[in-house]
């Protein structure tokens, strides 16, 4: 049996995400049962259009806060944090500190991004 070889990992944001499987249905006409759980799910609870959620990331991303990573960046635009609160809670998961100063940093960048 082959097993097959990880080359990379990169986290995918929901908006990246709906935005292939919207491609895969173009070109096969039918997703299958898992990709079309995924795609149903996705469309309920993603806000953000791919393009916006770049913008959002490239954003995040400028503001050059210590150990906050890719996955990070990535979870904040899928959840869309509301408080300095709700940001702990989704870095809580996470073995990463940051100050006060920065999670209100990320605050206002996301804030410009809400419906």
């Amino acid at each position: 049996m082959v097993k097959p070889v990880i080359i990379s990992e990169s986290p995918v944001s929901m908006a990246d995400m709906k935005d292939y499987l919207e491609n895969v249905k173009k070109n096969e006409k039918e997703l299958n049962f898992r990709s079309n759980k995924t795609y149903d799910y996705i469309s309920q609870f993603s806000t953000l259009d791919k393009k916006k959620a770049d913008e959002l990331k490239q954003k995040l991303e400028k503001l050059n806060i210590p150990r906050l990573k890719d996955v990070h960046i990535i979870k904040i635009i899928d959840l869309m944090p509301m408080s300095v609160d709700d940001l702990k809670s989704i870095l809580l998961s996470y073995t990463i500190t940051i100050n006060n100063e920065n999670l209100k940093k990320i605050i206002d960048v996301v804030d410009g991004y809400r419906k």
